[in-house]
């Protein structure tokens, strides 16, 4: 997916939809608090905002949960006006749950339609410390990656795999200068943890985490 060479923004909407009980508060509250809450709990709408500053330029970063239900259609409709960069998630222990994927991205082409480039989209598959073996992921990394000409990566909430991964990605398409560390509480730990001079562990972490990515990806398309 073509990046817009256009000035980077300083403020952006992340918006993560799916079916219900995919896991995209989950994969949100991981990144925020570095925590997880096993039992589902309704979502209906629920933004959360934060700032930084970088470069004296004031930078903000919105991530908008939606709820997974039909009942809301005009919040969908205004979520996807309102957004800069979408997260679609699927559960990978639902393998049905990658047809409300599709019928998302469908509704986002169409609402976008007129805007200069296509909405950056990242579909998510999470739950992936639970999925069962099979060839249904690579049936999906082949038609988001080769067909759609999109970005595929699998994740846990639980474990908290390559959720960073998912925001640096979902933050690189949508243009926005952004150091991770100041927006996870587990990338600041982690930070702590290393000595006086060592490599930035944020931009260590998200590395680590891509060539994860890249790996998996290597063997799931022939």
């Amino acid at each position: 997916m073509a990046l817009n060479p256009s000035k980077p923004k300083s403020s952006v909407r992340l918006v993560f939809f799916g079916a219900a009980g995919v896991g995209k508060t989950a994969l949100i509250q991981r990144f925020l608090a570095d925590t997880f809450e096993s039992q589902h709990k309704r979502t209906v709408e629920e933004l959360h905002c934060l700032e930084y500053e970088l470069d004296a330029q004031q930078v903000r970063v919105e991530i908008m949960d939606t709820s997974g239900s039909y009942s809301f259609p005009a919040m969908r409709q205004l979520g996807i006006r309102r957004g800069d960069a979408f997260a679609l998630v699927y559960s990978l222990q639902e393998p049905e749950s990658f047809q409300e994927v599709r019928r998302l991205r469908a509704e986002i082409l169409e609402t976008k339609g007129e805007a200069p480039s296509p909405p950056p989209i990242v579909v998510v598959g999470n739950k992936s410390d639970l999925a069962p073996s099979g060839s249904f992921p690579d049936a999906v990394i082949a038609a988001v990656e080769l067909e759609w000409g999109g970005i595929y990566l699998e994740a846990s909430a639980k474990r908290g795999e390559n959720v960073l991964s998912l925001f640096q990605e979902l933050l690189q398409l949508a243009q926005l200068p952004c150091h991770l560390s100041r927006l996870s509480p587990a990338l600041r730990r982690r930070r702590q943890t290393f000595p006086v001079g060592a490599p930035d562990a944020a931009a260590e972490t998200v590395s680590k985490s891509r060539a994860v990515m890249r790996k998996r990806h290597s063997c799931a398309v022939s």
